[in-house]
């Protein structure tokens, strides 16, 4: 029992990371994305739905918008410090969806329905690299679904209200060390789970040319059950904890205030901050069900830190209206990470980051558009000196240099009735 609470332990330090500032996704619309994601207080097509559902009582008649984003990530490691060999992390890319729908009601209230990927994406590093006891394949994935509503309390004033539901499902792996006996075994852990969260809203137009937004989101609250499963030698069998699991892991409540302002009629400039509450990410706790404490005759409870900050993200953005058919975008951003260097692993090799955006709409007819954006998202080369991360049974801190960049181009398709 003792080797399985030791291996045990190790594995834990990979599992915590399955929500992390890295994972959170905030492109969900080519237009948006086109302007950094400062939204908030434009909110004047179908993706209001999730920037900011309080703009869908701008939107007449019945709109459509559907689209993607490809989003490929290139990461390396140098270390461990003072060695400076380079790992890179395997190619992947990943397709975050989404889609929306609103219908005005009346004159002063509309109704609205999206679904996409808040929290997504993953990690994978070779088998045999030096970090393998934190982290070999990380993959999550969210699909959520979002019913919102919005009504207009005087001319140019209005406030929305919606439910999310959503659905999560985790993967992650990493080798064990089997010393003092010869190879390694791997450990994986699948768990799914499902959590409600709500949103609410404000916009406040009192021009043509100034507005001003407001959007809470509300926190998800994920009780992830699955199990863990070993590749090892056959007389390990029964020595490593595997079996039934349970977790609960809570993202972030998030607060956006944004404004906008068209200097001519032809200019749009936007700039929105996101407050992201990450704090809330105090540590993880994973009970195995199927292995006993011999402490308390109970199920193995485990908990690892995570220590988490608050963090935010300053968006500015702008479009102008070449003609009637085309319109041009882009902004820049920067992204605060909620990761402190003693937590910062390669499970999510996080940093602040700088994003460069830039985009096209082009309107196909009166009631079609496509929109077309790029992001490069360059992260900060992270030297990590004091680590609290262990990669070997001896508690060697994992000290490295962490480089982080990111390709991301979305298209979407709109329609209005």
């Amino acid at each position: 029992m003792k080797r399985s609470i030791s291996l045990l332990a190790l594995f834990l330090i990979l599992s915590g990371q399955a929500f992390a500032g890295g994972f959170q996704i905030n492109e969900h619309s080519a237009r948006a994305m086109a302007m950094s994601g400062a939204f908030t207080a434009v909110a004047n097509d179908a993706s209001a739905v999730w920037f900011n559902p309080a703009g869908i009582v701008q939107l007449d008649g019945t709109q459509f918008m559907a689209g993607a984003t490809v989003i490929v990530p290139r990461t390396t490691f140098r270390g461990v410090s003072p060695d400076i060999t380079e790992y890179s992390m395997q190619n992947q890319t990943f397709t975050p969806y989404n889609f929306y729908v609103t219908r005005k009601i009346n004159s002063k209230f509309a109704i609205g329905f999206g679904a996409n990927n808040p929290f997504g994406l993953g990690t994978k590093w070779d088998n045999n690299w030096v970090g393998r006891y934190i982290a070999l394949n990380t993959e999550v994935q969210t699909f959520a679904f979002h019913f919102v509503a919005a009504y207009e309390l005087a001319k140019g004033f209005s406030v929305s209200a919606g439910v999310s539901y959503a659905h999560g499902t985790v993967a992650i792996s990493k080798a064990a060390s089997l010393a003092p006996f010869a190879g390694d075994a791997k450990i994986t852990l699948n768990g799914t789970g499902n959590s409600f969260a709500f949103n609410a809203g404000v916009l406040w137009k009192p021009t043509d040319k100034f507005s001003i937004g407001a959007t809470y989101k509300s926190q998800y609250s994920f009780d992830f059950t699955g199990t863990a499963t070993s590749q090892n030698p056959p007389q390990f069998n029964g020595k490593i904890p595997t079996g039934g699991i349970a977790a609960n892991l809570t993202t972030p409540a998030g607060i956006t205030i944004g404004t906008a302002f068209k200097p001519t009629s032809k200019l749009l400039l936007s700039f929105d901050y996101q407050w992201v509450g990450w704090s809330s990410y105090k540590k993880l706790e994973v009970t195995f069900n199927d292995v006993t404490n011999p402490l308390t005759g109970k199920p193995l409870v485990s908990s690892s830190p995570r220590n988490y900050s608050n963090t935010y993200i300053l968006r500015f953005g702008a479009e102008y209206v070449l003609n009637n058919k085309i319109s041009l975008r882009g902004g820049v951003l920067y992204d605060h990470s909620p990761v402190s260097d003693a937590y910062a692993e390669p499970t999510l090799p996080d940093a602040n980051r700088f994003g460069f955006n830039g985009g096209i709409g082009y309107n196909i007819t009166e009631t079609v558009t496509i929109d077309l954006a790029y992001l490069y998202l360059r992260v900060d080369e992270r030297t990590i000196s004091t680590s609290k991360i262990s990669y070997t049974s001896g508690n060697a801190p994992f000290n490295g240099v962490y480089n982080t960049y990111a390709h991301l181009v979305a298209l979407d398709l709109s329609f209005r009735f």
